[in-house]
């Protein structure tokens, strides 16, 4: 088990995100939400997923693409600490991710089916961790971050984009 991180364990603005998450095991969280998400986002066709709830924001397509950006990043923060690399870690500007990845030219079903995969790797990695590598921690952006608390980020991360998506785009 995988319980929520210590508000010391990560930098406040990630609060907002740790804030949405309910349940006290990481790896069980994320697997109830990649169903969820799935139901949800397999629900959305080729032609709604290009939709913009408004000019100049990101279409569905894009949401998603960024949901998967960010997750392999946070992972791959979270396998660096676990392992006690201590190299400070630099942060990741979205907007030009988004911008340089092409997502509205991807078919929807394939980016659906590439967050499924990225998160089952995510849910393998965080199950393989000794209690004692999910609190280990290091510096990513210039903030102390451990790696349980990249694990609940992913997972609240996920957890606002959907409710945009639920809110402002369907």
């Amino acid at each position: 088990m995988i319980a929520p991180p210590q508000a010391s364990e990560y930098n406040p603005y990630y609060s907002r995100y740790l804030a949405l998450v309910q349940g006290t095991d990481l790896t069980d969280v994320l697997d109830t939400q990649m169903g969820d998400s799935l139901q949800f986002l397999r629900g959305i066709t080729e032609e709604k997923s290009l939709r913009r709830y408004e000019p100049g924001k990101w279409s569905i397509k894009e949401v998603l693409g960024h949901l998967i950006d960010a997750e392999r990043i946070f992972s791959y923060r979270a396998l660096r600490f676990a392992r006690n690399d201590q190299t400070p870690l630099p942060g990741f500007d979205q907007d030009p991710y988004v911008a340089a990845a092409g997502f509205d030219s991807r078919p929807w079903n394939g980016l659906v089916d590439e967050f499924e995969q990225v998160r089952r790797a995510t849910i393998s990695f965080f199950r393989g961790l000794s209690p004692e590598a999910a609190t280990r921690s290091g510096k990513a952006n210039d903030s102390v971050m451990s790696v349980r608390a990249a694990g609940y980020v992913i997972a609240g991360h996920e957890l606002h984009h959907m409710h945009v998506l639920r809110d402002k785009y369907i």
